[in-house]
């Protein structure tokens, strides 16, 4: 009868400890259930730094709504797509409601991480050791198509043969697009007079054709040239041997669309180098857009008595006296390439389920009949293979969780670039609930102040590029984009080391996501951070990619530590 006596007590401990784990967890629980309800407090009543933001006509995304809630209503907007990543994105706040009171964060979240390196190279496209070109070999017409960013690309690639052939430029136009719905021309958006002067040295450039010339009919002669004439990313070569011959027989050539006409590499050497001059240095934004885009800048640092490190080459007479922004006033900005035309374009999978589907076929078909084609005559891979071989834009969910996992507070004042986010308002409620402080230019500027640039999409797009440009972190989404690629290129061009660009590596961050219903927080942050330092690394351009992207190339800037030596004739 004795023998049973020792299981009794095993039996009363075991149930004692259950008890006690059941209480600890319960503990864990409450706490972050605290945690998580401090977490939505408005800056307005926090005692923390985030309590000092007095941007100007921002406007609130504070809830009365506690973040768990807020995190359950992300899905019942008006698109029908399902809470992405719900498991990862309520850690992600468990552990922002844990940093929110931490002064510390990150040691190089606002830095660059290898800024010894990329110190040595130094902007010197504005040397010149040529005479100038006569541009008596005729006269070079352009109008270039796409958006804001692809015609900038479009003017320094015409400038280049322009000086290749020996021609004159005159002031290149902007073709109408239906999608961008844009009247607006280079005197629109460019000073034109300073454009003129400051390439003087190198051609001429003129306002429009002489009037001997503007009868004549270009097409009837044969000097239209378009795109299908052109095969992209044409060398030099092709121009001399095609474009000079006609050119000299009818004395005007009009390119019209010249979108990615011009080779990267191979390119003489002072070509190349005129390419990043009329980047960098030759196109200079109106007064009005300058204006303008130093508000939303000041606005973003809370009216910080010092400018940034690139404000002057941004804003020129509008920008405040230089000097070190304290760690209160800095702001990220972020690019998300997330609107309709990207995500149809792509074939890939959003959440969205049928209806989504039905409606992203819907714009391929008018917009990329192309693409609706080839898709119906050859086997595309898959959703999730394109997801996997990171060819999908990252969702509004996929970018909150980078970062968050790279460890940006809650309280950061982020500038949201672009506009017209497929999915709508609903589809951004991730990173409204989980970084309240997110603005975009519509909520800093007053509606008398943003009125003359409505519906004038390429004036919006170039307070965008200011905006983002002069930001202490950039960070996109796609690479792909042409925003995101001129603007990492600028912020290379002058940043002198210190303009830290976030580039995730889509393939790298599809296969973390995939582990969602896995992976713990901690592991998430060391992936992520890892994953996106690795493309932080400093190199020189590589052959055939883009100098307005990738300036560190001797043609475009010069690398202090190399010795110095003659520039290749």
């Amino acid at each position: 009868m004795q023998q049973p006596q020792p299981k009794m007590k095993k039996k009363v401990v075991t149930n004692r400890s259950r008890f006690t784990i059941g209480i600890l967890l319960a503990f864990f629980i409450l706490t972050n259930f605290w945690m998580l309800s401090r977490i939505q407090d408005s800056p307005s009543s926090s005692s923390s730094s985030s309590s000092s933001i007095k941007l100007r006509f921002l406007k609130s995304n504070s809830s009365t709504l506690s973040l768990p809630d807020q995190l359950r209503k992300i899905a019942k907007g008006k698109k029908p797509h399902k809470t992405a990543y719900a498991r990862l994105l309520y850690k992600a706040a468990h552990a922002l409601a844990e940093n929110q009171y931490k002064s510390t964060e990150p040691k190089d979240l606002w830095l660059e991480p290898y800024h010894a390196v990329a110190s040595l190279w130094q902007p010197c496209a504005d040397q010149r050791v040529w005479k100038p070109s006569e541009g008596n070999n005729g006269y070079i017409l352009v109008t270039a198509n796409g958006g804001i960013n692809q015609q900038r690309v479009a003017v320094c690639n015409i400038v280049a043969v322009a000086r290749l052939l020996n021609a004159t430029l005159v002031i290149p136009t902007f073709m109408f697009s239906s999608v961008w719905r844009d009247t607006s021309q280079f005197a629109d958006i460019y000073q034109e007079d300073f454009f003129i002067d400051y390439l003087k040295p190198d051609i001429r450039i003129v306002k429009e054709l002489p009037k001997e010339l503007q009868s004549l009919d270009l097409e009837a002669i044969g000097s239209v040239v378009t795109d299908v004439d052109i095969a992209k990313e044409a060398r030099p070569s092709f121009y001399l041997k095609h474009i000079l011959p006609l050119l000299m027989k009818n004395r005007v050539v009009h390119f019209v669309g010249f979108g990615n006409r011009l080779a990267s590499d191979p390119i003489p050497y002072h070509l190349q180098r005129l390419r990043c001059r009329c980047n960098f240095h030759a196109l200079q934004f109106t007064p009005k857009i300058q204006a303008t885009a130093a508000l939303l800048i000041q606005r973003m640092r809370q009216n910080a008595t010092h400018s940034g490190i690139l404000d002057e080459n941004l804003v020129g007479p509008f920008a405040k006296s230089k000097g070190k922004i304290k760690k209160d006033f800095r702001y990220l900005a972020l690019h998300l390439r997330f609107e309709i035309d990207m995500v149809a374009h792509s074939l890939c999978d959003f959440g969205g389920g049928e209806e989504e589907k039905k409606e992203l076929q819907a714009y391929r078909e008018i917009h990329f009949p192309g693409l609706v084609e080839l898709n119906n005559s050859t086997k595309v891979p898959q959703p999730e293979r394109l997801k996997a071989e990171g060819l999908c834009p990252l969702m509004p969910e996929e970018t909150v969780l980078m970062l968050a996992g790279l460890g940006f507070k809650r309280e950061t004042r982020m500038y949201l670039a672009g506009a017209h986010i497929y999915g709508g308002k609903s589809r951004l409620d991730a990173l409204t609930t989980l970084f309240p402080n997110m603005v975009t230019k519509e909520d800093l500027l007053s509606p008398s102040e943003i009125e003359p640039f409505l519906n004038f999409s390429s004036q919006l797009a170039a307070l965008d590029f200011i905006t983002c440009t002069s930001s202490d972190v950039f960070a996109m989404t796609d690479s792909g984009s042409q925003l995101s690629s001129l603007v990492s290129g600028y912020r290379v061009y002058y940043g002198g080391g210190k303009m830290p660009t976030i580039r995730p590596n889509k393939r790298r961050l599809a296969d973390i996501f995939m582990k969602n219903d896995t992976i713990e927080w901690k592991v998430f942050e060391t992936r992520i951070r890892k994953a996106v330092r690795q493309n932080k690394r400093v190199f020189s351009r590589p052959v055939g990619r883009s100098v307005y992207r990738y300036p560190r190339c001797s043609e475009c800037m010069c690398n202090t530590q190399e010795a110095v030596r003659p520039p290749p004739r």
